[in-house]
C-alpha cells in the first residue's frame, strides 16, 4: 500500500505522452528544422546546402526586412495600443454606466457585437472591406461623394500614402472585440462596493475607471497586450487578403515576407531565416512581458 502513491503519482504522466508527442510532431521538429533551414542555401527542390551566417547577414543589410518590421510596429499600434485603451474605456462603459442603466443583458449584446469581426473568416471579411474600399464605386467613395467630399475619395489600398493607414484601421475593427470581452470578464470579479464607496467620496466615473478598474485586472490588461503583440507580429491573413504586401513594400510584414520567399521566388533558406527571427522576437518580447508582469505583482503585493 506504501507504494500505490508513487504508482499514481507515475501514472500522471501516461497522460501528457499524447501531448507531447503532438507538441513534438507539430512544433518542436517543424521548429528546430525552420532553424536549420535558415542556415543553409535551399529552393525545396534538390537537398539542402549549409552556408552558414550567410543569410543572415544578408536579412540584417535586407532593406525589405527592416520595412517590414516598421509596419509591424503599426500592426501593434493597430492591434494592441488602441484596441487596449478603447477596449478599456468600452468595458467599462458596458459594465459600469450601461450594464446598470439598460441591464445585463444588453450588455453582453453589445460586447457580443464588438466581437464579431473576431470570429469573421479573413476571406469573408477582406471582401467586404474590399468592396468598401474600392477606388470605382466603393462604399466609402460613393458616401464621400454623396455628402459633397468627392476630393477626398482615393485608392485608399491601391496607394502607398494610404494603404498601410486603412489596413491599421481594418485591423483596429477586427481586434477592438478580443480586449472588450476580457475586460468585461475580469471586471465580474470587482466589488461593486468599491465603485459605490468611490461615488460616495465624489469620485466621478473616470476617478473611478483610474483608480479601481485599471488598479483590479491589471493582470487581464498583461494578458490582452502580450497575446495581441504576438498576433500583430505574425499577422499574415489579412495583409495577404487585402494587399499582397503592396502597393510595393508600403503593407508587407515579416510574416508576408517569409511567405513570399518560401512559396513565390522559392527561397526557402532566407525565407526560414525570416520566419525564425520573427520567432527570436516574439521569444524575447514574451519574456520581457512576463518579467514586467512578475514585477508589477510583486509590487502590489509588498504595498
Amino acid at each position: 500500500m506504501s507504494l500505490l502513491p508513487g504508482v499514481r503519482k507515475r501514472g500522471f504522466w501516461l497522460y501528457l505522452i499524447p501531448g507531447l508527442v503532438l507538441f513534438t510532431i507539430i512544433i518542436l521538429v517543424p521548429l528546430v528544422w525552420n532553424i536549420y533551414l535558415s542556415f543553409t542555401s535551399y529552393r525545396g527542390i534538390r537537398p539542402p546546402e549549409w552556408i552558414g551566417l550567410d543569410n543572415w547577414v544578408k536579412l540584417m543589410g535586407d532593406d525589405k526586412f527592416w520595412v517590414s518590421f516598421q509596419n509591424s510596429v503599426a500592426m501593434i499600434v493597430a492591434m494592441v495600443v488602441v484596441p487596449t485603451l478603447l477596449g478599456l474605456v468600452l468595458a467599462a462603459l458596458l459594465f459600469d454606466l450601461v450594464g446598470k442603466k439598460f441591464g445585463g443583458k444588453f450588455a453582453s449584446f453589445l460586447r457580443a457585437t464588438y466581437y464579431l469581426p473576431q470570429i469573421l473568416p479573413v476571406a469573408i471579411a477582406a471582401i467586404v472591406i474590399g468592396w468598401i474600399l474600392r477606388p470605382e464605386n466603393g462604399a466609402l467613395n460613393t458616401v464621400l461623394d454623396a455628402v459633397g467630399l468627392g476630393a477626398l475619395q482615393h485608392n485608399w489600398l491601391g496607394s502607398p500614402d494610404t494603404a498601410l493607414l486603412s489596413v491599421m484601421v481594418v485591423m483596429v475593427w477586427v481586434q477592438i472585440g478580443y480586449p472588450v470581452v476580457i475586460f468585461m470578464a475580469a471586471l465580474q470579479r470587482v466589488d461593486p462596493e468599491l465603485y459605490e464607496a468611490a461615488e460616495l467620496d465624489g469620485a466621478n466615473w473616470f476617478q473611478r475607471f483610474t483608480a479601481i478598474t485599471v488598479s483590479i485586472i491589471r493582470p487581464e490588461i498583461y494578458v490582452v497586450v502580450l497575446t495581441a503583440t504576438i498576433a500583430a507580429l505574425k499577422v499574415f491573413g489579412p495583409i495577404y487578403a487585402l494587399t499582397r504586401g503592396g502597393p510595393g513594400d508600403s503593407t508587407i510584414v515579416p510574416s508576408y515576407y517569409s511567405y513570399s520567399e518560401f512559396f513565390q521566388s522559392q527561397q526557402v533558406g532566407y525565407g526560414a531565416t525570416i520566419a525564425t527571427a520573427l520567432t527570436v522576437v516574439i521569444v524575447v518580447l514574451t519574456i520581457i512581458f512576463i518579467l514586467a508582469q512578475n514585477r508589477s505583482e510583486r509590487l502590489e503585493n509588498e504595498r
